[in-house]
Order: structure tokens, then sequence, then C-alpha cells
């Protein structure tokens, strides 16, 4: 068993946090979670309550901290640039999935939490925070507003599929896999057709242009 007597409390807080989520199945998102997963892991208990000092939104922080650093491990941007962008993105979203299958139910709880008014803004700010990690893995370096659009784009599928996932007792979660497929590619479609509206090279078009009559129409 590893030895976590020297780990400072945020290095606790990670290495802790996939056997916090096992016992959240049983003990939802709690301190007696965190208990629970101190006395597999053979962590003072004490200690290990003050590695989530704030309590079920730091749990689940924590573990979906856990999963961008697995998907960034196993899917680096050399793999994934061999693969078309749909590809990309797809094989990053899949990969979190996996990733918490046979965790249906402390997702389930995880995500009831962070649907709470009072958790809004930081799941929002977690649900950024990956899909930037996966966009800069598929090899993205939009620094304009596209930039803000993809991630919000894709953090609103990945949310959508979650949800999607939670519940599909299809075999080998086919449901939540076409879900996944049917939402990517209405992105794709989407950025085509942006693609096409704002090409520099047309001088037919200017987005701004467009903004500034949607405003101020002329007379």
């Amino acid at each position: 068993m590893a030895d976590f007597s020297d780990l400072t409390l945020d290095e606790l807080r990670l290495a802790m946090a996939p056997t916090v989520a096992e016992a959240a199945i049983f003990d939802g998102w709690s301190a007696d979670a965190a208990a629970a997963a101190a006395n597999d892991l053979a962590v003072d208990p004490d200690v290990a309550a003050l590695a989530y000092p704030g309590g079920a939104m730091d749990m689940i922080a924590a573990w979906i901290e856990t999963i961008d650093a697995e998907m960034a491990e196993a899917l680096p941007q050399d793999v994934l640039s061999a693969m078309p962008i749909r590809e990309r993105i797809r094989s990053l979203v899949q990969f979190r999935l996996d990733a918490v299958a046979g965790l249906e139910e402390a997702l389930r709880r995880a995500l009831a939490i962070m649907a709470m008014p009072q958790n809004a803004a930081r799941s929002l700010r977690t649900g950024w925070h990956s899909a930037d990690i996966m966009w800069r893995l598929a090899g993205d370096t939009a620094t304009d507003y596209n930039h803000y659009t993809k991630r919000t784009i894709l953090a609103g599928i990945y949310g959508a599929t979650l949800a999607v996932f939670v519940g599909d007792e299809s075999k080998g979660k086919a449901d939540t896999r076409e879900f996944l497929d049917r939402r990517i590619e209405g992105v794709m479609k989407f950025e085509k057709l942006k693609g096409r509206l704002l090409n520099s090279d047309r001088e037919s078009f200017s987005l701004t242009r467009l903004l500034g009559r949607l405003r101020y129409p002329a007379r």
C-alpha cells in the first residue's frame, strides 16, 4: 500500500480522491466518505478531513482534477494529432466517461451537488477548466472569441452527455455513445458554417459591421 504520510494536504487531496469517489457511492460526498477512504488507505482520518475543508465540492473537484490528469497522460497531443478533430474530441470525452464507469451513483450525487445554486459558480469554473484542457490536448490554439465559444460549447456537450450517462442502461452505454456522436457532429457542422461566415477573405461579410447594424439600424 502506498505511503501517504509525507504528502502535503494538496497532494493528499488528489491521492485520496478516487477512493473518496468509491465511498461516495454509499456515503454520498460527505465526511463519512472521506473517513472511509482514509481507513481504506491507512491515512490519519483527522489529516484526511483537513484535505477537504470545503466539504463535498472540494471532494468532487479533486475527483475531477484526477480525471483531468489521467486524461492528459493517456491522450497527449502527439497521440491525438494523428486523428481528425472530431475524433480527438470524441476520444477525450469518451475517456472521461470510461473513467467514471461503475461509479454512476457517485457521479449522480456529484451532479446534484454541483447543480445547487450555491455551487453554480464553482461548478462552471470546474467544467470550463476541463473543457479547456480537452481543447488544448486537441491542439486548439485560438486566442480570439473562438477560444471562449469552443470551451463553452464543449462544456455543455460534456455536461449533457454525463446526464445521459448516469441513467444509461443500454449495453456498453451505447445510447450515451450515440448521443455524444450526435452532439459532436452538430458542433462540427456549426464550426464549418461559422468558418464560412467569418472567413476573413470574404470581403462581403463583416461580423463587426453586422453587429453594428443590429444595434444601430440604418435609417
